[in-house]
């Protein structure tokens, strides 16, 4: 008698989105693989058959967690014809999101706070996520100095270096409680900053 795979009983998306909360609230090392499960709401062999073994999870989910970030982030940059406008508004977006998501915490920050520069592939995970956000930026930026809309002395490299930053310390402002409007004016402060 030949045995068949199993099929899998569960949504390989959805368990993920669980595996990438409990991420983002505990870290790495305080994320057990008991509390994993539970929250996945499947076995401890299924994960093993599905994803690997908890680090090889880890990856899975901080890769999944900052490209849906970074795409989320830059659909919200075409909501204006004007480059700074865009900008704003994306930061704006991002200020207004639900305080139970807010308060969730963001993964890739999580990530660069716990490991640092100490783990590789964490590093090339959030390096990468960093490239593609940072040439969005960086393009709006250039297209908004060619418009007079950001100043001729301001260069547009270190302002998506420090529009980086600012989006960074407005995740951990959110994930310790900072109300929406908060969030707002410091996106305004900081684009007032580059006209």
């Amino acid at each position: 008698m030949v045995s068949m795979a199993r099929h899998k009983e569960f949504d390989q998306d959805k368990v993920l989105d669980a595996a990438i909360g409990v991420f983002s609230q505990h870290g790495y090392e305080g994320s057990s693989t008991d509390t994993l499960l539970t929250a996945m709401k499947i076995s401890r062999q299924s994960m093993y058959d599905t994803f690997g073994d908890k680090r090889s999870l880890y990856l899975q989910a901080l890769k999944r967690y900052n490209t849906d970030s970074v795409l989320r982030i830059i659909a919200d940059m075409k909501d204006s014809k004007q480059p700074l406008d865009a900008l704003e508004g994306a930061l704006f977006a991002f200020a207004s999101r639900p305080p139970s998501e807010a308060s969730r915490g963001c993964l890739g920050v999580s990530a660069i706070c716990e490991f640092g520069r100490t783990d590789t592939d964490v590093s090339i995970l959030t390096d990468s996520a960093a490239a593609v956000l940072g040439k969005a930026i960086l393009a709006l930026l250039k297209d908004g100095q060619s418009k007079g809309q950001l100043s001729a002395e301001i260069d547009p490299e270190a302002a998506t270096q420090f529009l980086g930053a600012t989006l960074s310390g407005m995740k951990v402002s959110a994930r310790n409680g900072a109300s929406p409007e908060t969030l707002r004016a410091i996106a305004s402060l900081a684009i007032r900053s580059l006209r």
